[in-house]
């Protein structure tokens, strides 16, 4: 396999994993020609001029360019990035370009922020599941394993027995049912939960 198959692969490989909004360009710094293009969006063709008068010092000095913003064709915002590939006498040979399109990401970004927005959002009203027991445990439970620098999918045995008997002190186990829901949500057994509830109330 000569280089230029190794450098189109791993341009093909690139646009890919990124599809479809990355490009992947191998230019031919030699002879500022476009070689290859993995998920054209960018319209160019095959054999184009690849216009890199006005950059050829910095292939020199650098082996990344970039990143850089630029519009495409269709106003869309592109994020690029370019590699430079020597050849075995470390002289610049093939130009590898990743262009990204981030406009959809800013979309994106865009949409989260209003579906975010806090103004949009009241309160919950005292009155509105003023005794969600379910709440008032999932609210300590949260506070207890940050404050602990732990997670629910970390805990140890002991951590779980230490969780139980500190949602016992708050009184979470007066609720309807708790004892189930602290089970399941500890993945624990009901009868390792009930053996824990009879030591603590003695």
């Amino acid at each position: 396999m000569t280089v230029l198959a190794n450098y189109t692969a791993i341009a093909d490989s690139i646009a890919a994993l990124f599809y479809p909004h990355a490009e992947v360009i191998v230019h031919h710094i030699g002879s500022q020609t476009v070689l290859h293009i993995a998920n054209n969006f960018s319209r160019r063709s095959l054999g184009d001029d690849s216009a890199l008068d006005d950059a050829l010092d910095d292939f020199q000095h650098a082996n990344t360019v970039g990143p850089y913003e630029k519009l495409n064709w269709d106003g869309q915002k592109i994020r690029s990035i370019s590699a430079v590939l020597r050849d075995a006498d470390g002289q610049p040979e093939y130009l590898l370009c990743i262009n990204f399109n981030v406009s959809v990401l800013e979309q994106a970004h865009q949409a989260l922020a209003a579906f975010f927005q806090l103004q949009r959002v009241i309160p919950q009203p005292d009155g509105l599941f003023k005794n969600d027991w379910q709440e008032r445990i999932n609210t300590f439970l949260q506070a207890w394993l940050e404050q602990h620098n732990l997670s629910l999918r970390t805990l140890r045995a002991k951590d779980k027995r230490a969780l139980v008997e500190a949602l016992f002190a708050e009184g979470a186990f007066d609720g309807r049912s708790s004892a189930d829901y602290i089970a399941n949500v500890l993945e624990m057994g009901r009868a390792t939960v009930y053996k824990y509830l009879k030591a603590l109330r003695g």
